[in-house]
């Protein structure tokens, strides 16, 4: 086979087989139910850490505590080590575990592939928030006032926080272990529709805290939450795929959402409540979702499967009379590439066996 300086087309990303399981155990169930036994442990790992946070002042009230503002918030000592101890430690448990060292070598390979097209940073960065602007003029009425100096001068440091907080807790667990194990099993777009409300289910008991808007928030807050999650779960598998699985992309994406609601949104758009803010998002979510959809056909960015090579033939089958014959035993330009198959000349020949 050659392998010439022409363009050639997208192949998807070659992932190894499955590892199977050996023996019985925890061990053995995790290695035989990877996807499965992380959704448990992330859920599970989380949901019990926030349970003070949740019973406390910030939250239900039944603990008389209240966790101690960090950067105007309660929720990087509540909440942010509950979702540590969630989709990353659980991603990383589950992936040494069930694939050991190389797929930890893999795992942690998607976290640093910084190096893709310049046009994806432009849609991370600077369309998501377009979108947003847009959705929140929409919903305003056309009513958009201008930001502080304040907010825009905290729009970057937040963005950074927010990488390293939201980004870095829940994009190595949802995106780097869970996304491309659904997509080979489910295919991309049933694999994405299934990571969707996973994702939504496991933010859930946040919203009986100051987090979900509580007390104020009603039934239709964490509904609309749902429904971004689907939504906009479509737009981030369609980055993570076009960019070829490049985690700080996708994680990107998502952090711009968080980062302009929390410093933007509401100096921008003063006349939408937290509840109709929610709606407002989702809506937009399922607008870039049908966008991405129709664009991209289904396929949110993953490569199609390449057509079936034919089987080769040995590159030397012996005669009765001891010689051998091979592809280039009747050529008569004297070029014959590695292995005995033919090589072109101006090409480079590469031995696959």
């Amino acid at each position: 086979m050659t392998i010439s300086d022409r363009k050639t087309r997208q192949v998807p990303v070659a992932h190894p087989p499955l590892r199977r399981a050996r023996g019985g155990g925890v061990r053995a169930a995790v290695r035989s139910r990877p996807l499965l036994s992380f959704f448990v442990l992330a859920t599970v790992m989380s949901w019990v850490a926030w349970v003070p946070y949740i019973l406390s002042r910030k939250g239900l009230g039944i603990w008389d505590h209240r966790f101690p503002d960090v950067l105007g918030t309660g929720q990087l000592l509540g909440v942010l080590p509950g979702a540590y101890l969630g989709p990353i430690a659980s991603a990383l448990v589950v992936t040494a575990v069930a694939d050991g060292r190389p797929g930890l070598r893999r795992w942690v390979g998607r976290m640093w592939r910084w190096r893709v097209r310049w046009h994806w940073y432009a849609v991370a960065l600077l369309g998501v928030p377009a979108a947003m602007l847009a959705t929140g003029f929409v919903f305003s009425g056309g009513q958009v006032h201008a930001p502080s100096t304040t907010a825009i001068a905290a729009y970057v440091p937040a963005l950074l926080m927010q990488m390293v907080t939201t980004g870095l807790a829940e994009e190595p667990g949802w995106r780097d272990f869970a996304l491309p194990r659904m997509q080979r099993r489910f295919g991309p777009l049933a694999g994405t529709m299934i990571l969707g409300p996973l994702w939504a289910v496991w933010h859930m008991p946040l919203f009986l805290t100051d987090w979900g808007g509580r007390p104020d928030a009603d039934w239709t807050r964490p509904v609309a939450f749902a429904v971004f999650c689907v939504a906009f779960n479509v737009v981030m598998t369609w980055v993570f795929n076009g960019t070829g699985e490049s985690l700080p992309l996708a994680t990107l994406a998502h952090v711009s959402v968080n980062n302009f609601a929390s410093v933007l949104w509401s100096e921008m758009f003063p006349t939408i409540d937290a509840g109709r803010a929610m709606q407002a998002m989702a809506a937009g979510a399922v607008v870039a979702c049908v966008l991405v959809l129709a664009g991209t056909r289904g396929r949110l960015g993953y490569p199609a499967p390449g057509p079936r090579r034919p089987a080769m033939t040995p590159p030397h089958t012996p005669r009765q009379d001891g010689t051998h014959r091979g592809p280039c035993a009747s050529s008569t330009d004297g070029v014959c590439g590695l292995g005995g198959w033919p090589h072109v000349p101006g090409t480079v020949t590469t031995r696959f066996w």
